[in-house]
């Protein structure tokens, strides 16, 4: 579709490269088209699969099938993105490559970056001779801030820009707003990269911690099949992400920590993880559509920097103030079959990995915000409510999942466009408000939610219980054993 019809936010004026063409990359692709102007004679598309090739081929943009490696990338992409005049434009939507490494190079070469998760590069997710600490995301989260401290400001590289991570710290902050002004606090609000001020507001609203709380009802026409992963986005991604250790962040009303439960002896220590797979751990959560509802604790690089963006430190560095965060995630339920198989099966993955696109899907939403809970009004879920319906009349070659992240992407281009001199910037830091107005118009209605749900709600019921009944709201509660 002609991008006349769609706002233009801005122009890239040198090469664009797209690495990765999966669900995620060609869904960003008509996003991409509608809102930026770009010499079309210099995008490329990298990826190892030319599955969706023939969507590049009718639009005459060039495409590479390669894998990118830490052996080849520098090689690789250094000609496309310096090829010609203006300043070049690197979108990295792909599994198994190194994000770090990458923004590094496009960082030298004056090439602003986005990507929608720090990624490693290939082997890392199942290296048996490594220790769970290092397979965290904890882990990947302190190789970016190291590489933040070694060369500060400069080109603008946006680290983890999809839906979560990424669009769920902006509604962390609206819905913090939000939240301070029903409870009739006077407050001023602090500026982007305020952390002090921001930690502060969220203290005096009383949040005690969040979840990251995401319901997938979106159903295929057909049933899934025996030894098949289906999955309404990358399933390479989930089931890394999935066998990665459950993680969070670590807040600091709790008062009881799982006896499989690890921390960190060095870096900003805002998160621990336990030794068990995420997507092998519940949690008790609640979304608006379901209600109470299982998540599975699946790590998550926001659980970590948001617990660590709301901290409050005393004079010598004293964590006065922290709130707890994680994800709590039930993806569509082939999604859930799938895990149940795989984890049957001693965590090994179905030799058949299927994404569901628009066109397998019958209906659905997928209801993805934060609930931000402990209170005086108990508990509150703000975020987008998107249907499969309005994905489709939306956008392009994407279900309700896929357009979350992809507009995400969108925003995130946008803002590093109109602030090419940022340096390395986490989802965090960035115009919240400035970001979703750039991906409002993809995420379906976006509303606010008060709850008196807790996870205590008719526990402990018929059979005992080791809960904590004076404070709902303990992660002890949370946490299904």
């Amino acid at each position: 579709m002609a991008n006349e019809q769609w706002p233009v936010h801005g122009e890239i004026t040198g090469p664009l490269v797209m690495i990765g063409f999966g669900s995620i990359g060609r869904g960003a692709l008509p996003l991409i088209e509608r809102h930026f102007k770009f010499d079309r004679s210099r995008m490329v598309v990298i990826d190892p699969s030319d599955e969706n090739r023939s969507l590049l081929d009718e639009r005459g943009i060039a495409f590479v099938q390669k894998a990118v490696t830490t052996e080849n990338y520098r090689e690789l992409l250094t000609p496309l993105l310096t090829k010609g005049d203006g300043q070049g434009f690197c979108v990295n939507l792909s599994v198994d490559t190194g994000s770090v490494d990458l923004m590094r190079l496009c960082r030298e070469l004056g090439v602003l970056y986005v990507d929608t998760v720090i990624e490693p590069w290939l082997g890392f997710y199942f290296d048996a001779d490594a220790d769970n600490a290092s397979r965290t995301n904890y882990a990947l989260r302190e190789s970016l801030l190291a590489e933040k401290r070694r060369v500060p400001g400069g080109t603008t590289a946006v680290s983890t820009c999809g839906a979560n991570p990424g669009m769920v710290s902006w509604l962390v902050k609206k819905a913090l707003v939000n939240l301070a002004g029903d409870l009739g606090l006077a407050f001023e609000e602090p500026a982007q990269h305020d952390r002090e001020g921001w930690a502060r507001l969220m203290r005096r609203a009383g949040v005690k911690g969040l979840h990251i709380a995401e319901r997938d009802t979106q159903r295929a026409k057909k049933p899934k099949p025996l030894n098949v992963f289906w999955n309404t986005w990358s399933v390479e991604g989930f089931v890394a992400e999935g066998l990665q250790p459950a993680e969070l962040g670590w807040g600091t009303h709790e008062t009881w920590t799982p006896a499989n439960a690890r921390g960190h002896d060095e870096g900003c220590r805002a998160g621990i993880y336990l030794e068990q797979p995420g997507a092998n751990t519940r949690v008790r959560s609640w979304c608006p559509t379901p209600g109470a509802q299982y998540g599975f604790l699946v790590t998550h690089n926001e659980a970590i920097s948001i617990a660590d963006f709301f901290t409050v430190r005393d004079a010598d560095g004293t964590v006065l103030y922290r709130p707890t965060c994680n994800y709590a995630y039930h993806p569509c339920n082939d999604a859930v079959l799938s895990l149940h198989e795989m984890f049957g099966a001693a965590g090994k993955a179905q030799p058949i990995q299927h994404v569901l696109d628009e066109d397998e899907l019958v209906d659905g939403i997928d209801e993805l915000g934060v609930l931000l809970y402990g209170h005086e009004k108990n508990a509150y879920w703000y975020g987008s409510q998107l249907s499969l319906e309005e994905a489709r009349e939306l956008a392009p070659y994407q279900n309700a999942t896929g357009l979350q992240v992809t507009s995400a992407v969108l925003a995130g281009m946008v803002w590093a466009l109109e602030n090419p001199e940022a340096g390395i910037v986490e989802a965090d830091e960035m115009d919240y408000r400035r970001c979703l107005e750039v991906q409002m118009p993809y995420l379906g209605p976006v509303r606010g939610h008060y709850t008196d749900w807790t996870p205590l709600e008719g526990r402990p019921g018929l059979f005992p219980e080791d809960i904590d009944a004076a404070d709902p709201w303990q992660f002890r509660n949370i946490l299904v054993r």
